[in-house]
């Protein structure tokens, strides 16, 4: 089975325009991104997609001149754009990462992608049940689940989010699901907000270890509860359809 991680990105976003090229600790937001994603054990291949957009145009040349693999794809259609790169990369399962999150750990990602090989699932990951931080999202599914989306589903926010098909009605695709043991679900690693970005630039200058794993940065943030503060007020955009 070809696993391939498909990292989503675009330089369009609302709130925080070319967020995933700003700096973090010394490094684009993106590869940092990449560098963890890296180190899981249970990928053979990691690729960005982003889109056909002029938008994205400077994403797409950061990548080429850094050697980084990428797909380009409709700007809204996400879920086209995926299948257009896991169809290219001939890959059997997908996991996807969203590159707003340089907080994302390798070891949550082999556990998602083994907990779904080994349930047998569609799809699994640790987002339907919202017990770690947000920013540690993973999803993995196979590259059947995901042609079946984009044969079937109509629903904007279903082509423009990738995987709400995939769990919106739970009878009809196998699902799996990664629990944390505690609710973390309240705090906020993920970057959307000018506040988000200074949260992950004032972890990536404590650790000690750019490549920490969220433990780490949760005993970091357990120490300086202030940290905390700096984004507390952001709420999250909506996913679902309204």
């Amino acid at each position: 089975m070809r696993t391939v991680c498909i990292i989503q990105a675009r330089l369009s976003s609302r709130r925080l325009p070319a967020k995933v090229l700003a700096d973090i600790g010394g490094k684009p937001m993106l590869e940092r991104v990449l560098d963890r994603v890296a180190q899981a054990q249970t990928l053979d291949k990691v690729v960005v997609a982003t889109s056909t957009d002029p938008s994205d145009d400077r994403l797409a040349d950061h990548c080429r001149r850094s050697g980084i693999p990428h797909h380009r794809g409709p700007l809204h259609d996400v879920l086209g754009r995926f299948v257009t790169a896991a169809r290219h990369e001939r890959a059997d399962v997908v996991v996807r990462i969203t590159a707003d999150c340089p907080l994302i750990d390798p070891i949550l990602i082999d556990a998602v992608v083994a907990l779904r090989a080994r349930r047998g699932t569609d799809y699994a990951s640790n987002v339907m049940s919202r017990r770690f931080p947000r920013g540690l999202d993973i999803e993995a599914f196979t590259a059947a689940a995901l042609f079946r989306a984009d044969r079937e589903a109509r629903e904007p926010h279903q082509r423009e989010h990738v995987t709400p098909f995939l769990y919106e009605d739970p009878g009809r695709f196998s699902l799996a699901s990664l629990i944390g043991q505690d609710d973390l679900g309240g705090h906020r690693w993920t970057v959307d907000t000018p506040e988000d970005l200074s949260l992950a630039r004032a972890l990536y200058e404590r650790l000690a270890n750019p490549s920490a794993g969220w433990r780490d940065v949760l005993a970091l943030i357990e120490r300086e509860p202030a940290l905390s503060a700096i984004n507390a007020h952001v709420e999250q955009k909506a996913t679902r359809a309204a």
